[in-house]
């Protein structure tokens, strides 16, 4: 199951990210950490760009509301987004 935190009306989770890979897909959880693999890759936050991009069309929100807050560098993430989402994260992760 995913380990979500709420802070304040936006909830936030971990994402594990796969860079180059062969599709954008979300792959699963593991250990509690929602594995992205997106086909950008890690160069001037391509690979951030595609993760927002794949989380807001598959969580349906705006782009603008999926936000990195931390691990930007890093292929471990901490993602937030809007309370209304979660719904949707819960059935994404099933």
């Amino acid at each position: 199951m995913l380990a979500v935190r709420r802070d304040g009306d936006r909830v936030s989770f971990v994402v594990r990210v796969t860079p180059r890979a062969s599709a954008s897909v979300v792959a699963g959880v593991r250990e509690g950490v929602l594995l992205v693999r997106v086909t950008a890759p890690p160069i001037e936050g391509k690979a951030n760009d595609a993760v927002v991009t794949l989380l807001s069309t598959v969580l349906g929100v705006p782009r603008g509301q999926v936000r990195v807050e931390r691990g930007a560098a890093a292929r471990t993430k901490r993602v937030s987004v809007p309370h209304r989402a979660a719904a949707a994260l819960g059935r994404l992760t099933k």
